[in-house]
């Protein structure tokens, strides 16, 4: 289960998407699905990401990465490409989060067949449900700019079940990883 929500962005002329949900699975197992690094299990079950990789790492816990996008939407959303600065931390609590936001990178102009989209400020926080090790909150905030010329009402029609779908799709994961 997921609630998802949204209002216009500060930062651009679009949405900024918020989904909420627990997950039945612990913060490190849910953090071993969505953490973004090369060869991590996010290219396998979450069906918006065909590709991800790190152009340069700046630090153990900073890097630019370059997602890639499947063709969406019965099409009518095409294969995208975002770059970004990315960061991950760990909170004493248990708390783990990646936040992202686009970046330019001379190592990464953009590339043919892709639309270059923009990321701006997002993130994933994998939270501890107090008194419960294997269960999870999962906050995310998405705020994309899909670039390109696609109508708004076509991306206002995405977004929410694409949110959806990311939940349900690494619910799965999560107890795949625990079988």
């Amino acid at each position: 289960e997921v609630a998802v929500s949204w209002r216009p962005s500060a930062e651009f002329a679009g949405n900024l998407y918020r989904g909420e949900g627990i997950l039945p699975a612990s913060p490190r197992d849910v953090w071993e699905c969505i953490k973004p690094v090369a060869g991590g299990l996010r290219t396998k079950w979450d069906q918006n990401v065909k590709d991800f990789e790190v152009i340069e790492a700046i630090s153990d816990t900073v890097s630019v990465c370059r997602t890639t996008t499947p063709s969406a939407f019965m099409r009518i959303i095409s294969p995208r490409e975002f770059v970004d600065v990315v960061v991950m931390k760990q909170y004493e609590d248990g708390t783990m989060l990646s936040a992202a936001t686009n970046v330019e990178h001379p190592l990464c102009p953009p590339q043919p067949n892709f639309v270059r989209g923009y990321n701006y400020p997002c993130g994933c926080f994998c939270v501890p449900v107090p008194g419960e090790p294997d269960r999870t909150q999962l906050l995310t905030f998405f705020q994309t700019d899909l670039g390109g010329y696609l109508p708004q009402t076509v991306v206002d029609s995405f977004f929410p079940a694409s949110i959806s779908g990311f939940y349900s799709n690494l619910t799965k994961a999560v107890k795949a990883l625990k079988a």
